[in-house]
């Protein structure tokens, strides 16, 4: 039976840092799978255009971006789900007045609210994606902002408890840790677009396997039986059914060959 393989990118496909690097065994993983007629899919909280084309060019039969907003199979959009702009403004406004520090993302651009109480994290944010060659010029006042998912940055003296009290009521708040959080639509999720995709292709929940590496990976290793865990990411070990090696040391081919993959 064929299989089909999904994966988180921040840690699991590329490592978490300024190189942004991809090991060879990851490369050489993805081929040998799909050459035994396995599946691959992204399964990211980046949105679409945010997925770098070094990340694309490994081999990927389909993409699921913003936490299961978007779906892509063979390069035909199957989903995609945004926000109504006058909310969206709404919600601009609501987090300006809680003094935490958005970043909005959409399917194709990131928004910065310059209004916005601001936080260090976010000048190491804007310099990570500017070395990507990834604009982050747009800002919330932008005649066409609107968003799919957003993500925030605590402060001291932050209203948490307005921010968790108003966004909690339709967005699932997703702690990254280091007080950050990642918000997301209800009803959307890394697992709701693996439900999505395994409907459509009539695979059964067995021939599946998650890969991956932080909490907002967490919905994805539940979905399916087959869930594994990058090494190092010690908060996910309770949750997955294998562990595997770091990223730098063969961690995506360690985790295929023990499942018999490759």
């Amino acid at each position: 039976m064929k299989s089909i393989i999904f994966f988180d990118i921040d840690g699991t496909l590329v490592t978490e840092d300024e190189l942004q690097e991809i090991p060879e065994s990851t490369r050489t993983a993805i081929r040998l799978t799909r050459e035994k007629g396995n599946l691959t899919f992204i399964n990211t909280g980046r949105t679409e255009f945010n997925v770098p084309a070094a990340v694309r060019e490994l081999g990927f039969d389909g993409i699921l971006c913003g936490c299961g907003t978007y779906i892509e199979y063979h390069g035909e959009v199957l989903l995609y789900r945004t926000l109504e702009q006058d909310y969206c403004r709404n919600i601009a406004e609501l987090m300006r007045r809680t003094g935490v520090t958005p970043v909005y993302e959409r399917r194709d651009a990131l928004f910065f609210d310059d209004r916005a109480v601001q936080n260090p994290e976010v000048e190491y944010f804007r310099s990570s994606f500017l070395s990507q060659n990834i604009p982050t010029d747009r800002q919330t006042d932008d005649p066409d902002f609107s968003f799919d998912k957003f993500v925030i940055w605590d402060n001291p003296g932050a209203d948490m408890e307005l921010f968790r009290r108003e966004i909690g009521r339709d967005f699932d708040i997703i702690d990254r840790g280091h007080g950050f959080y990642e918000n997301v639509p209800h009803g959307f999720s890394k697992a709701t677009a693996i439900d999505t995709v395994l409907g459509m292709l009539g695979i059964a929940p067995e021939n599946a396997y998650a890969i991956g590496d932080s909490n907002n990976d967490l919905p994805m290793l539940q979905a399916v039986p087959n869930s594994i865990a990058m090494g190092g990411a010690e908060s996910l070990y309770s949750y997955v059914s294998y562990i595997t090696t770091p990223i730098r040391e063969d961690g995506i081919y360690n985790a295929l060959s023990h499942f018999g993959l490759i």
